[in-house]
């Protein structure tokens, strides 16, 4: 059973940032693309950004590209979203996902990734 715990969530002021991490434990977590999600009150989650097994390719949501990154160390299991120039409406729980399936495709869409966190709260005040 693959777990992911997410951690670095917390309150900043909007310009600020704040860096999120995911530690992956119960099998092998290079087998795994990552993603970073996201899920606001009252809206549907959302996709934030993803990064493939290597760390060499990435593609993000356009409301955060330039803003955010993702990042993945191997041989920590754990992956990162370093979020600068916060926005109040970055305000969410954060979550993070992998994704087993075979090929190199990164995918966007939820139903994709088999497993999940728990959730991390950050909020941007203005």
């Amino acid at each position: 059973q693959v777990q992911l715990v997410e951690s670095g969530g917390g309150l900043v002021q909007a310009g600020g940032s704040l860096r999120l991490s995911c530690a992956v434990s119960g099998h092998t977590f290079s087998n795994y693309r990552m993603g970073w999600f996201r899920q606001a009150p009252g809206k549907e989650r959302e996709f934030v950004a993803a990064i493939t097994r290597s760390g060499s390719s990435t593609v993000y949501a356009n409301s955060v590209k330039g803003r955010f990154t993702i990042s993945r160390d191997n041989a920590k299991n754990t992956v990162y979203l370093q979020m600068n120039s916060l926005k109040p409406e970055d305000t969410a729980v954060y979550y993070c996902a992998a994704d087993g399936a075979l090929g190199s495709k990164i995918q966007v869409g939820i139903p994709f990734y088999d497993y999940w966190g728990q959730g991390t709260q950050v909020t941007v005040s203005s």
